[in-house]
């Protein structure tokens, strides 16, 4: 492996785009680190240390979660990726409802750059709308609970303007970095930012346990974590393939097909959306009780005590529940066996002992259901560990090998070592993977 990285960078073109993409992180994470103007960076310091000692510290961590730690510092990336990740499932949703967005995803590669284009003009109307709300959460004091620090040097309407353009542009130049690295680099560059924001929290998240909990617990945490990563790549590679024949059929003067393949099913077809889902879900009655001051309120006590902490087995339930749930939801609008079938039939593919049309499409439909529960309960596990970290060593906002964030460093760590051993490969290198 040492060797096909000694390669990559032997090539020159390979080289000049791997230097690429080090040098769009590098600026990423840069401008992850400069705060917004108006900001007192002292004072959101203090109020940091505060939040991530009190009752909401695993509430805070999620919010940080997607951008690397720079939301709750107010920098100029202080959104993150999120407000484009928010836009493309919003478009992906909304094509299976709009037979406009439908017909444009048919067209091929047109129609995916008008719908690239929405999201874009989407990412822009939700980071305006995000920004605002931050920057007004923190004019108020709201922002971290328990901190009584201004959080910025002046509360005026100026101020104000200038906070929410700022972090509306560092959206959107984010945004423009992705595509960037997704042109001229390698690998998908949304996905390697989000990559990026996840794994900069790591080293301090270890060292973390490390200071609560002595080099022993560490230990352990690092090997539990190496075992969780090898279970999730085993996982994530796993697949249920449905052999495809193409019969034999004459088009002019030229025979086509003939030809046996396969259709992919993984085991995870919905990646990290169900647990995206499910966390925003969840954080959406604690982020309300939050803001409740007053202490009768029986809803927003029994928020505190059953829905906020993450200990709390009634939380751990709902969270497996609502991530079950939404995997066969976004499986069932993300593939469509119907359309499967009538793309075989149209090109001569039946799947062997299966009749084509409707028998094809009620076979397929019984695999993906098959197939989609294993997928549903790994990643209810999975999302599990963190929570299930706090109970035993009392780290859930320090402990990083688990939920979402394994999910995405694994993803994304996959299809890019792919992507470099498809082009070693191109150049008579063994690649990566032996």
């Amino acid at each position: 492996m040492l060797s096909a990285f000694a390669n990559a960078f032997r090539t020159p073109d390979l080289r000049r785009k791997l230097l690429f993409v080090l040098m769009i992180i590098a600026v990423f994470r840069l401008g992850s680190q400069v705060p917004t103007p108006g900001v007192h960076v002292g004072h959101v310091q203090a109020c940091i240390d505060i939040a991530n000692s009190g009752s909401n510290a695993s509430l805070y961590s999620m919010v940080n979660l997607f951008s690397g730690g720079a939301l709750l510092k107010l920098t100029i990336f202080a959104l993150g990726i999120m407000p484009y990740i928010t836009a493309s499932i919003i478009l992906q949703l909304l094509v299976v409802v709009i037979p406009r967005l439908e017909a444009l995803k048919k067209e091929g590669q047109s129609g995916q750059t008008k719908i690239t284009q929405y999201t874009r003009y989407l990412t822009l109307g939700l980071a305006v709308l995000q920004a605002t709300g931050i920057v007004a959460l923190a004019r108020s004091g709201r922002l971290l609970q328990g901190c009584d620090e201004s959080l910025l040097h002046d509360d005026g309407t100026a101020t104000f303007l200038v906070m929410v353009v700022t972090m509306t542009a560092g959206t959107v130049f984010i945004m423009w970095l992705g595509e960037l690295i997704t042109e001229h680099g390698i690998g998908n560059g949304m996905s390697l930012l989000i990559f990026t924001q996840v794994i900069s929290g790591f080293p301090s998240s270890l060292w973390a346990v490390q200071k609560s909990k002595g080099w022993w617990t560490l230990g352990i945490v690092v090997v539990i974590g190496l075992v969780i990563i090898a279970a999730v790549i085993f996982v994530e590679q796993a697949q249920r393939r449905i052999p495809v024949q193409y019969a034999r059929r004459m088009v002019g003067r030229k025979m086509f097909g003939g030809s046996s393949t396969y259709i992919p099913l993984k085991v995870n077809q919905a990646g990290v959306i169900p647990v995206i889902f499910a966390s925003s879900l969840l954080y959406l009655p604690a982020m309300m009780a939050s803001f409740n001051n007053d202490p009768n309120n029986k809803w927003a006590t029994w928020i505190n005590d059953y829905l906020v902490r993450g200990d709390h087995p009634l939380y751990m339930l709902a969270f497996f529940g609502l991530i079950v749930f939404f995997t066969y939801f976004y499986v069932s609008i993300t593939f469509n066996p119907q359309e499967v079938a009538d793309n075989m039939k149209k090109y001569g593919g039946f799947i062997p002992g299966i009749r084509a049309g409707k028998p094809t499409e009620e076979y397929l439909s019984y695999v993906l259901s098959r197939i989609t529960l294993p997928g549903a309960l790994y990643l209810g596990l999975v999302a599990l560990i963190p929570l299930i970290a706090f109970a035993v060593i009392g780290a859930n906002q320090n402990f990083p090998f688990g939920g979402t964030s394994i999910l995405i460093m694994v993803g994304v760590a996959l299809d890019t070592v792919k992507q470099i051993e498809s082009q070693l490969q191109q150049r008579n290198y063994e690649g990566f993977l032996r």
